[in-house]
Formats: structure tokens, C-alpha cells, sequence
């Protein structure tokens, strides 16, 4: 008889990155998913097989994958634009915004540089970037409420932090924010793919998120949200024939926006990329992802305890905080002693895979990662007295 597999065993086996790798680094730049490999070797095949003929099939998928990703975060299909990445949907915020000389807007001084940059390119048109300063990883939202006035337009923040793995209150700042008429900008990008989020419930004004981490999916495939009370209030930029109601009628010259956020996305667009991107989407919803509620997340979360307990047995010292609502699947820690991107060398050579952020080492397992590979990351480090300094 075949032997039975749980969920998380018939996941691992779409991810072909295990064959040869412990892949502890999600929050960087993940392995593509199987059905992602395979989603992009079909579109292959028919451009160079079909051309164009084939065309109508790739929009009707590219809306779908719009569809899926809407229905991940709680939105409608007509507040999600289609985007290249996360950075691109920063920017149609900052530089879309009616502004005014003045005006600020309130981010976290350990943002991850796509989110603080935008901001700060503000200051040629007078709206000051607010960075609050950030303490051990912890949020303090005592502190970003200090730094909003009358003037603050938007709080801008991650969900998770990238180097910390802190995990944001998501109803407490956006209460914090609406109270104060103030608008919140997300960027999701270390959340989205394991965690659930329920945009509408929340209140979330703005979000963005490439595909190329926890979503499984290639560089250059994002998704960006926009509530839809909002869509009138940003001035689209890059606008092209995609952004018009009359989209496909080249012939016809008439600016006149579409109702919907695909307005945002100008021209034409990633197909490939997007084909590999709805199809994690796919996976990744087959296997209990929605916006209430995520299986992923509880395995995750799991994982990471384990590694904390096994690096804790090894005289490691792990700085991510691991209070329950603030935990994420980023785990940043030290070897004492040893320096870190040393570490990270060795971890390759041995086919471990990690990260070295903010002077830390940061592993960031999924949930198809095991035992076997928190195995293998720990029987490595704990060799490393023995490694010559």
C-alpha cells in the first residue's frame, strides 16, 4: 500500500528545492514551487510555439491570478492592480498621493530601504518622512502614534519586519491610525503566503507584496491592493493603453481611466511570471490559506519554536521576539564568537541555507520545510567550535 502523506508532506514534495537543499530562507528570495516551475515552462512553450494566437488565454489567466490574490486578502478583484513588485506599489502611493507642503508621513526607521526610500524622495515636494525609531526589534506604537500631528497623511509599515521577524498588530495600528484621520500604507511581503489577512475587516487602505518569498513565485510578480473608497484619490502613474476603459481598442484615443485598480498597471504585463505566481496561489490556497484563517501559519510557527529550541541547546542567542501574537517565520539569532557571514558560508557548503540580516544570522523556514532540515542547520552550527577562528 502507499504510504499515507500529511498535508505537509505532499507539499514538500512540490517544492524541488528539497532535493538537494535544507532552504531555511523565505524571507529572502524562495525557491519557486513546482507548479510555479511548471506554470512558467508551459507559457514558454506556447510563446514559442503559438505566439500571440494564445494571447486571450494568458489575460483570462493573468485576471485570474487578480481574482485568486483578492480572495487571499479579503478584497474584491477591482481593488487588486497587478504589479512587478512591492516597490512598485509603494511608489504608486507616494508619488500618486495628493500631497501638500507640509504634510508627513510616519514609517519605522528599521523598514526594509524599498519602504523608507519612496518616502524620503518626498522631501523635494515638502512632506517631511518620519522615521521612528525602533528599540530590539519591538514596535513600539505608543511611539507612532507621538510622531503623527494634524499634518500626517499616512503611517506606513511591514507587517513583519525583515530583519526582526516582529509581527505588527495589525488592528491596533490601524485603530491608531483612523482615530487620528490618518490612512495606512502596508507592505506585506514577509506575511503574505503564511499568515492570513482579512483587508476589509482590518481597514488596511494600501498593500502591496511581490511573489518572489512566502508566496512561492518568481521576482517580478506582485500584487498591489487598493481600497476601493481610494481608487479616485491616487494620481495613476505610468498610464498606458492597459490603464483605460477602452483598453483594447488601440484606435480609439479616449483617457479615460478604468473604474478599477487595474488602472495602476499602465501596460502590458508579466505573464510569465504571473502564470508561476497564481499557480503557488493555487497551491498554497489547496492547502488551507484564506483570509481568516491559515494552517500555514500554526505549522510555521511551530517550526520556528523547534528551532529555538534547538539552537538555544547549542548556546545560540536568539533576538526575534517569541511572544505569541508577535512571533513570525523569521527567527534572527547569533553564534557568539562567530562571525556571522562566516557562518552563513559554512551553512552553504553543507547545503544549508540562511540569511545574514542587521548583523544577525535569520533563518526563515515554510511550512513544507521538516525536522530533517532543522537537523541539518543545527548538526552544522553546533560544529562550529571546532571551526578554525
Amino acid at each position: 500500500m502507499p504510504e499515507f502523506l500529511n498535508p505537509w508532506q505532499q507539499f514538500r514534495q512540490q517544492m524541488p528545492i528539497t532535493r538537494r537543499w535544507a532552504y531555511l530562507d523565505h524571507a529572502a528570495t524562495a525557491p519557486l514551487s513546482g507548479p510555479a516551475s511548471e506554470a512558467m515552462q508551459a507559457w514558454s512553450r506556447q510563446a514559442a510555439e503559438c505566439g500571440d494566437t494564445v494571447w486571450p488565454e494568458w489575460e483570462n489567466r493573468a485576471n485570474q491570478v487578480r481574482r485568486t490574490a483578492a480572495e487571499l486578502i479579503g478584497a474584491a478583484a477591482e481593488e487588486v492592480a497587478l504589479v512587478p513588485n512591492t516597490t512598485a506599489g509603494i511608489n504608486l502611493v507616494a508619488e500618486g498621493f495628493p500631497w501638500r507642503e507640509g504634510d508627513n508621513v510616519v514609517t519605522l526607521a528599521n523598514e526594509f530601504p524599498s519602504n523608507l526610500y519612496p518616502w524620503m524622495n518626498l522631501a523635494s515636494r515638502g512632506v517631511e518622512a518620519r522615521r521612528v525609531p525602533v528599540e530590539g526589534g519591538r514596535v513600539a506604537l505608543d511611539r507612532i502614534a507621538d510622531a503623527c500631528d494634524a499634518r500626517t497623511r499616512i503611517i506606513s509599515a511591514s507587517w513583519i519586519g525583515y530583519a526582526s521577524g516582529w509581527r505588527m498588530d495589525l488592528d491596533a495600528l490601524v485603530a491608531l491610525a483612523h482615530a487620528r484621520g490618518v490612512l495606512v500604507f502596508l507592505d506585506a511581503i514577509q506575511g503574505l503566503g503564511v499568515f492570513p489577512i482579512d483587508v476589509q475587516r482590518l481597514g488596511v487602505d494600501f498593500l502591496a507584496a511581490d511573489g518572489h518569498k512566502w508566496l512561492l513565485g518568481p521576482e517580478g510578480a506582485g500584487l498591489f491592493y487598493v481600497r476601493r473608497e481610494h481608487l479616485a484619490l491616487l494620481r495613476p502613474l505610468s498610464v498606458g493603453w492597459n490603464s483605460v476603459v477602452v483598453a483594447h481598442d488601440f484606435s480609439r484615443i479616449d483617457l479615460n481611466l478604468r473604474s478599477d485598480a487595474a488602472r495602476y498597471e499602465g501596460g502590458s504585463r508579466n505573464m510569465a511570471g504571473l502564470a508561476a505566481l497564481g499557480a503557488s496561489l493555487d497551491l498554497l490556497a489547496g492547502l488551507g490559506l484564506r483570509a481568516d484563517r491559515s494552517p500555514l501559519a500554526d505549522r510555521v510557527l511551530d517550526l520556528t519554536d523547534d528551532a529555538v529550541a534547538g539552537l538555544e541547546a547549542i548556546g545560540a542567542v536568539v533576538h526575534s521576539c517569541r511572544e505569541p501574537a508577535r512571533r513570525s517565520g523569521i527567527l534572527a539569532f547569533e553564534l557568539p564568537g562567530r562571525n556571522p557571514a562566516d557562518v552563513r558560508r559554512r551553512c552553504l557548503q553543507a547545503g544549508v541555507v540562511l540569511s545574514v540580516r542587521g548583523g544577525n544570522l535569520r533563518i526563515s523556514p515554510h511550512a513544507y520545510n521538516d525536522a530533517e532540515d532543522l537537523g541539518r542547520l543545527i548538526e552544522v552550527l553546533s560544529e562550529s567550535e571546532r571551526w578554525p577562528k
